[in-house]
Order: structure tokens, then sequence, then C-alpha cells
């Protein structure tokens, strides 16, 4: 893809103010807040591709890795990922055909599954850990006290969404 010699989101909101919409500095914020993801998961997942995960199954692994057992039910990941339940099972029977998870029944609770993590699981997540590392996360353009900044900055709207 070509540069544009001029920043899209600015444009926007310049044209934006001229429409009289207001709150031109929230909608230029979210706006580029959007194409950073964009960015930024478009990177995640080609750094992934190769060990033949998805930034959603590399989280559900690291989640597992986590668990002092290796395990979760999958309602719990759900929780935790902050993802819906179709999801959860999504990803975990995909993790599961790829041998990097095992379903079992809930030893104490005989409608719930859990998810453990298999040593395929461990290897792939340690690997992919390693190349995410190597490349800053794709914001590598960052200084860490930036990304302390970034960090901060999104807490309250997190917090305020009852994330936690």
């Amino acid at each position: 893809m070509s540069r544009l010699p001029f920043d899209p989101i600015d444009e926007a909101a310049r044209q934006w103010a001229e429409q009289g919409w207001g709150r031109v500095p929230a909608m230029h914020a979210v706006t580029s807040l959007m194409r950073v993801q964009q960015l930024v998961i478009g990177r995640l997942d080609a750094l992934l591709r190769p060990h033949g995960l998805t930034f959603a199954r590399y989280e559900a692994l690291v989640l597992l890795t986590f668990s002092s057992r290796g395990s979760l039910p999958l309602g719990k990941m759900g929780e935790r990922l902050q993802v819906h339940p179709t999801s959860v099972t999504s990803i975990v029977r995909k993790l599961d055909a790829d041998g990097h998870v095992v379903r079992r029944p809930h030893p104490d609770d005989g409608r719930a599954v859990l998810a453990e993590i298999t040593a395929s699981g461990r290897a792939v997540v340690a690997a992919a850990t390693d190349d995410l590392v190597g490349a800053d996360f794709g914001l590598g353009v960052l200084e860490e006290g930036a990304l302390t900044a970034l960090s901060e900055l999104l807490r309250p709207v997190r917090r305020a969404a009852g994330d936690f």
C-alpha cells in the first residue's frame, strides 16, 4: 500500500469540524485508536501465522500456561479473555484439532468442559512468544515510557466498561 501525502484521520477530523458535528478530539482519538488496532492485529497475526495461531488462540494458550494446573473451564477462559462463550468454544476446538489443547470433562461439574494445554501447546506458545517479544508486540516505535503512558491512558476507559 502506498503512503498518502496527508494523514487521512486529520483530514476526516477537519471535515468533521466543518460539518459542525462536535467532539472533534474524541472522533480523532477513536478513529486513530481503531486504525492502530487494525495495524497491530495485522502485524501480530502475521507474526503468529507461521505458528498456526491467531492472536486469539495465542491468548488462550498463554492463559492456560499461566493457570496453576495448565487447565481451565471454558467458562472461566471466556471471563478471563473477555470474549463470548461461543468464541471460546471455537478457539478451543481449533487448538484441540491442532493438538495444542485437549478438552476434558470437568471432574467436579458434569456440565463443564476443561481445556488443558498439551506439550505441543506449551512449545508453540513459547516459540510464538519469542517472536512477539522480538517484534515488541508490533509497538516497537514506542519507547517504554510511552507504552506505560498508553496503558494508563486507556485504563479509565476499560474500568468504565466494567473490565475490572
